[in-house]
C-alpha cells in the first residue's frame, strides 16, 4: 500500500497507554497524511482504528537495543524530512520486580540500569538514530517524556532515587542535543514534557493519592501535548513544559 507521508507524524512507544492515545489523536488529525507507530509489540486489538483512517497508520514493531533501533531508523530513511511531529514515548517506572525507592537502602544496581535504559538510553539513541530522518526543511517538533520529578530545583521530598536520576539525566541529554540539532537542523525543536498523572499502568499503583481533577486520560495528555506541539517555535532551545504548557523549574 502507498501512503501519503508529506506530512508523517512518528510515535515510539506506541503500545503504551499515552503512546497509542497519540497514535489515536494523530490517526485523527487530518493535517497529518501519515502516523508511524514503533512499538516493541504487536499492533493491540485495544487500538481501535476506523477503515476510513486505517491507511494513515504503518506499524512498525521492534525491540530497543541499538541494532534493531538501527534497523528502524533505516527503514523510516525513505521519509526524511517528512516528520513534523515526533513522539518518544518510553517509560518505567515500576514492574514486578522494581519498586520506586523511598530510601537509600532501596536502591538496587540493577533496578538502577533497567530504569535508566528505558528513561534514558533508549530516547536519547533515537534521537541520535534518528537525526538524519528528522533533518529537512518540514517544522519538527519532537517531544519526550520526561518527568517533573526530574526537576533538581523543585526536588523537596526526595525518594524515588533511579526514576528521578533517570529524567534528570534525560533532561541533562536532550539539552545537549538541542544545542546540537540548532547547529546542525535547524527545522527541529526539542520538549522535555512532563504528562501529569496520566491514567496508565504507570500510575496505576500510586493512583489513589492523586487529588480530585489531577488524573488525566491519555486522550486528554495527548490532546495537551498535541496543541503545545502545535504552537511550538523553532527557536533552538530545549522547552522543559508540563501539561498545560507551563515551565518547569530546572
Amino acid at each position: 500500500m502507498t501512503h501519503d507521508t508529506s506530512n508523517s507524524a512518528l510515535v515510539l512507544g506506541a503500545s503504551g497507554g499515552l503512546g497509542s492515545a497519540l497514535v489515536t489523536h494523530f490517526l485523527g488529525d487530518s493535517a497529518i497524511t501519515c502516523v508511524f507507530a514503533v512499538s516493541s509489540q504487536e499492533q493491540s486489538a485495544a487500538l481501535w482504528v476506523p477503515p476510513n483512517l486505517a491507511s494513515k497508520l504503518v506499524w512498525i514493531k521492534t525491540e530497543y537495543d541499538e541494532q534493531s533501533m538501527t534497523d528502524v531508523a533505516n527503514q523510516l530513511q525513505p521519509y526524511a524530512g517528512n516528520f513534523g511531529r515526533v513522539c518518544i514515548c518510553h517509560g518505567l517506572l515500576h514492574s514486578e520486580t522494581i519498586w520506586p525507592e523511598k530510601r537509600l537502602e532501596d536502591i538496587n544496581a540493577e533496578a538502577l540500569h533497567e530504569i535508566f535504559q528505558s528513561n534514558t538510553v533508549v530516547p536519547v539513541l533515537w534521537l541520535k538514530l534518528l537525526f538524519k530522518v528528522l533533518k529537512g526543511k518540514t517544522p519538527c517538533i519532537v517531544a519526550t517524556l520526561s518527568a517533573r520529578v526530574g526537576s533538581i530545583g523543585d526536588n523537596h521530598m526526595g525518594g524515588w532515587h533511579s526514576y528521578r536520576a533517570s529524567k534528570a539525566a534525560l533532561n541533562m541529554v536532550l539539552k545537549n542535543m538541542a544545542i546540537e540539532y540548532a547547529r546542525r537542523a535547524k527545522n527541529v525543536k526539542l520538549i522535555a514534557f512532563h504528562p501529569g498523572t496520566t491514567d496508565t499502568s504507570l500510575s496505576k499503583p500510586f493512583q489513589a493519592s492523586v487529588p480530585s481533577g489531577k488524573l488525566f486520560s491519555p486522550a486528554f495528555v495527548a490532546s495537551q501535548l498535541s496543541q503545545i506541539m502545535a504552537s511550538a517555535e523553532l527557536d533552538g532551545v530545549l522547552s522543559y513544559l508540563d501539561w498545560n504548557g507551563q515551565p518547569i523549574t530546572w
